[in-house]
């Protein structure tokens, strides 16, 4: 791995950093519905047609997957991250479909120092994910932790 370009000092409370996008597939949702959450408006073409959705949605657990891959790729593998202690909230705004391109943002809303553990911090933030049309569909709210950085 090498040399992280984020440490806990580098969070500015109220910036909000754009960390990607990505493209579903209704055979993706399908695929993971199968497997994770076989509720018939995700598995069920004709179910979900006549379902108060109108079609086939995501499940929620498959588009935090999805927004949690983002964060990855566009962030955290960048960052001096060191997991998390947990979620506080996850909310799933608008149904995402097939075809849907989701955008994540991640913005902090507070940070402060470990008080145990002078090597980190803990940075709380908010990863809000919007569809094409610019529509929030999900929010996931939560802390992370984070090594300070070295002298």
């Amino acid at each position: 791995m090498s040399q992280p370009n984020w440490y806990f000092e580098d969070f500015e409370v109220g910036k909000s950093i754009e960390v990607g996008s990505r493209t579903v597939t209704e055979e993706e949702i399908i695929d993971f519905a199968t497997q994770f959450d076989p509720q018939p408006f995700h598995v069920d073409r004709d179910a979900a047609a006549k379902s108060m959705y109108g079609g086939i949605i995501a499940s929620g657990w498959h588009t935090c997957g999805m927004i949690m891959r983002l964060m990855v790729d566009g962030f955290l593998r960048e960052a001096a991250s060191l997991g998390s202690p947990g979620v506080d909230e996850i909310r799933w705004i608008k149904p995402v479909r097939g075809g849907d391109t989701m955008t994540v943002t991640t913005t902090a809303l507070e940070k402060r120092p470990s008080g145990s553990r002078p090597d980190r911090g803990v940075v709380v933030t908010l990863w809000e994910a919007k569809n094409q049309h610019g529509e929030l569909v999900a929010t996931i709210k939560g802390m992370g932790m984070f090594q300070r950085r070295p002298a």
